[in-house]
């Protein structure tokens, strides 16, 4: 590895599927659904369609104080755990405080603490509002939690381009460290947006699934009968280092983050450009900017959120970029189990492609009863698939309204 390598050191997570990184992995490997039936009137007491979601699975009330959960919106609430596993993870390490960084995004901020904040004003008026709202209501709220409680003063920033934004955290990360600006970074994404007004303004947009008598089968990606996402809630936190720092102290390397590679349609606000031009330049910067070839890439977690349009020009431009190649690629859409964490999806999806490669075994898709006819790269699904011995490399890739393209490519070495 070079003076420029960046790897992976530390991994978190709190998840539909569990309520840390080994059980949520552990859950996706064996095939389960996060989503299910949620436990409120808001269907009948608002006319929202939608009765199901995938929930967080474990409350963060079990491994946060009191005082904390007050002071911070469910989104920070959900950061601050994945990050102290993550940080346990990479083994604490020692570092100057001016040379750690953090970045951890989120792609709608504190939604809950924002619309609480509005009823309150108007059913108790403004002298009970909360002083904290605003520090809690912030987009940055999570990563200013995060540096605080590990003394990152090498930067932290929270960029936010929605549902890219917990891959586009990564890469910010590892161009610091590239840039020399730290040596260590602890970054990912997170989302709380399981609140009556995101999930009626997505029915309305008619993005998500009416599957309510199904919720475990609702996200299908690929399979001819899907239609749309099933919003989740979560986030991950990977503790990124130098490859040089990481070998001082002997630190285990889950993986190499070897790539970054960002775009932007400019085509629509919501919708992927049909042509799959920006996508294709993502995952191209992505592989030029590791240094590898088509023929090396075995795994890909693409963005795969169980739209009709959006599913379908992904694995176009995957074919795009890879030629012939693609056939030897394992393809995994993992929000058939996780349902879509909005901005924390790219870094969850993230942490399951680097333990992907790390463990040379690709999660399963779900759901896929009838592959639609036009997908065009081999998909793993129902069973994990052994990924191939020697040097591997694999990309992940998150799209966001907005047209904001990311993909990362990961190796193991």
């Amino acid at each position: 590895m070079s003076t420029r390598d960046v790897v992976v050191t530390g991994l978190g997570a709190t998840t539909p599927l569990g309520g840390d990184a080994p059980t949520t992995w552990a859950a996706a490997l064996a095939g389960e659904s996060g989503a299910r039936t949620m436990d409120n009137d808001w269907s009948e007491k608002y006319g929202i369609p939608v009765t199901f979601a995938a929930t967080i699975k474990e409350d963060p009330s079990e491994k946060l104080s009191r005082p904390e959960t007050k002071r911070m919106d469910p989104s920070a609430q959900y950061a601050m755990i994945a990050a102290r596993e993550a940080w346990q993870d990479a083994g604490a390490p020692e570092v100057d405080g001016d040379r750690l960084g953090a970045v951890v995004s989120s792609g709608i901020g504190g939604i809950w603490t924002t619309l609480d904040g509005w009823d309150t004003l108007r059913e108790r008026g403004a002298r009970r509002v909360l002083p904290m709202t605003v520090p809690m209501l912030m987009p940055n709220s999570a990563v200013a939690y995060v540096s605080l409680e590990l003394g990152a003063k090498a930067g932290a920033h929270a960029l936010v381009s929605a549902c890219a934004s917990g891959a586009e955290a990564i890469g910010y990360g590892i161009d610091m460290i590239r840039a020399g600006r730290a040596d260590v970074v602890v970054c990912g994404g997170t989302e709380a947006t399981i609140h009556p007004m995101p999930i009626a303004a997505f029915a309305a947009s008619r993005t998500l699934s009416l599957r309510n008598d199904d919720p475990a089968g609702a996200s299908r990606p690929y399979d001819v009968d899907r239609d749309g996402f099933v919003i989740g809630e979560g986030a991950a936190v990977l503790v990124l280092e130098s490859a040089a720092h990481a070998a001082a102290r002997g630190a285990r390397v889950y993986a190499r983050l070897a790539g970054v590679g960002l775009s932007s349609d400019a085509y629509h606000i919501t919708s992927p450009d049909p042509d799959g031009t920006g996508q294709v330049s993502a995952m191209r910067r992505a592989l030029d900017d590791a240094g590898i070839a088509g023929r090396d890439v075995v795994h890909i977690n693409a963005h795969a959120t169980s739209t009709k349009v959006g599913d379908l020009t992904e694995t176009r431009s995957i074919r795009t970029v890879l030629g012939e190649e693609t056939d030897h690629v394992q393809l995994s859409a993992t929000k058939s189990m996780t349902g879509h964490l909005l901005g924390g999806a790219g870094a969850l999806e993230t942490l399951f492609a680097v333990k992907a490669v790390h463990e040379r075994l690709a999660p399963p898709t779900i759901n896929v009863a009838n592959p639609d006819p036009e997908l065009q790269v081999p998909l793993v699904r129902d069973e994990p698939a052994r990924l191939p011995d020697g040097d591997i490399a694999a990309i992940n890739n998150s799209f966001g309204f907005g047209g904001h393209n990311v993909a990362l490519a990961i190796t193991n070495g």
